[in-house]
């Protein structure tokens, strides 16, 4: 059977990615339009296959390649090689090494109380705000996030995060501006420079976050602090140790600024993003708004905060971030490379074929997302849950390659929610608009402005006798932005 899909272009597919306004608009396009898969093309990728069923995603689930090419926009951040693209027998160790260091529960509890600060001190500065001043979500949050993945996995800080934000967006915007070719409004010359510009501080700030890693006088990160009682460090003690588990794996130091930088930018990203996007859903929807708040007084009481085991008691707040990772996943697609002939719903795809993953397109299929436009929480209890494919929820990817971090991210994001959420009011700023938009992540193109005050202060019922929700429309009554 002849896949359906659009006619090539001679541009190798890079018009109608700029005409549909990104790479994951132009998914969603392609899948409403020609069905669960689809074939396209691609700049890199002139034989390419996008699959949006998840029953049909579990033939490629085995799949462990990355098509180079797809991926070159992220060359410049490493200098020992892409690590996206590494093959499938080095990434094997290098997956096992990282899960070592990002997956481990104990070390999760650890850091806990760590995060937990970071936490109330952003709730506590915006709490101390003027109510007409905005608040940038995404710009905010992105930053904490890269506090936290310093303070989790690198034993460290990073000195300016909004600025270490910037850069990577400066670096990545830059080069899927030159695959997709997609006008600028600068001169060649002018955007090397700023890209030029934007890497040497990135790797400035990677370079300060090892130095402060390595103890004065020390040949090697991490000193003794990190040793169990057995004299053992990194990956084989504290298990939280990125450096000191990549030195002992015996990586040059190449590498190791690589993955840190690499580390940073994931996990930045990911939690970042994915908080701002579940507060700017909850702002436009006022009931289950109310309902989680519920569930945070009647969990925590008069804490600000919960610990560590109160997150397993707050099932509404994690069904509103899956919920939200749905609508909004971060990344929005991903993609393999079939080394071997591969049959797909009675397609044969050839060996060569790039497997595209439309995160976003899979999270929209009405055949098992009804009314998928709609935020509505409860589509993950357990009973809607069950009998639903695996692969139907995928923000973190799946299969070899799926993201080492996912459940990091997951217990950042219910953390930075849970005190937010607890302690503010959120309120769209009147007139903002929120535009979802592909910048290696799914983000906002003009971020996503909050007013936010003390929910303390909003607490007296409402005409219906209920407590004011956080996500409620203000005396303005401007309304929140629908999902």
């Amino acid at each position: 059977m002849t896949i359906p899909g659009p006619d090539p272009g001679p541009d190798g597919g890079a018009d109608a990615v700029a005409r549909a306004g990104g790479l994951h608009a132009y998914q969603l396009w392609l899948h409403e339009e020609y069905g669960p898969v689809v074939r396209f093309r691609l700049p890199g990728a002139e034989n390419a296959v996008s699959i949006a069923d998840p029953v049909l995603l579990e033939a490629t689930a085995h799949l462990d390649e990355r098509p180079r090419p797809l991926f070159s926009f992220l060359d410049p951040l490493f200098e020992a090689g892409n690590l996206q693209v590494l093959p499938a027998g080095e990434h094997a160790r290098w997956r096992r090494l990282l899960l070592d260091v990002l997956a481990g529960r104990p070390s999760h509890e650890r850091h806990f109380a760590g995060f937990t600060a970071l936490a109330t001190g952003l709730a506590d500065r915006w709490a101390a705000l003027p109510a007409e001043e905005p608040v940038e979500l995404q710009r905010e949050l992105t930053g904490i996030s890269l506090r936290m993945i310093c303070a989790y996995a690198l034993g460290g800080d990073a000195a300016d995060p909004d600025g270490v934000v910037e850069a990577f967006e400066t670096v990545l915007t830059d080069q899927l501006e030159q695959l997709y070719r997609v006008p600028s409004g600068r001169s060649p010359r002018e955007r090397a420079d700023r890209t030029a510009r934007a890497l040497a501080h990135l790797r400035t700030t990677v370079d300060g976050v090892i130095a402060a890693h390595r103890p004065a006088g020390s040949g090697a990160p991490g000193g003794d602090e990190g040793q169990d009682r057995h004299g053992r460090r990194g990956a084989h003690g504290d298990r939280s140790d990125l450096i000191g588990a990549l030195v002992e794996a015996g990586e040059r130091p190449a590498r190791i600024r690589d993955t840190v930088l690499g580390t940073m930018l994931a996990a930045h990203h990911t939690t970042g993003v994915a908080v701002s996007w579940t507060l700017h859903l909850l702002a436009g929807h006022p009931a289950e708004a109310a309902r989680v708040t519920a569930e945070l007084d009647r969990v925590l009481g008069d804490r600000a905060a919960p610990g560590y085991a109160d997150l397993r008691r707050l099932p509404y707040l994690d069904m509103v971030l899956r919920e939200s990772l749905r609508r909004f996943p971060p990344g929005p697609y991903g993609a393999r490379l079939a080394t071997r002939p591969l049959t797909v719903g009675g397609y044969g795809l050839p060996a060569g074929t790039v497997v595209f993953y439309p995160f976003h397109a899979v999270h929209m299929n009405p055949a098992h997302w009804p009314e998928p436009e709609r935020f509505r929480p409860e589509r993950f209890t357990p009973e809607e849950s069950a009998g639903r494919p695996r692969l139907a929820w995928i923000p973190f990817g799946f299969g070899p390659r799926a993201c080492e971090g996912a459940s990091l991210a997951m217990l950042e994001a219910k953390l930075l929610l849970a005190v937010l959420l607890k302690g503010l009011r959120f309120r769209p700023r009147p007139g903002h608009r929120v535009v979802p938009t592909e910048r290696f992540v799914l983000w906002a193109a003009d971020d996503i402005r909050m007013l936010v005050t003390p929910r303390a202060a909003r607490t007296a019922p409402g005409p219906d006798g209920a407590p004011d929700p956080p996500g409620a429309p203000g005396p303005s009554g401007a309304p929140g932005a629908r999902g």
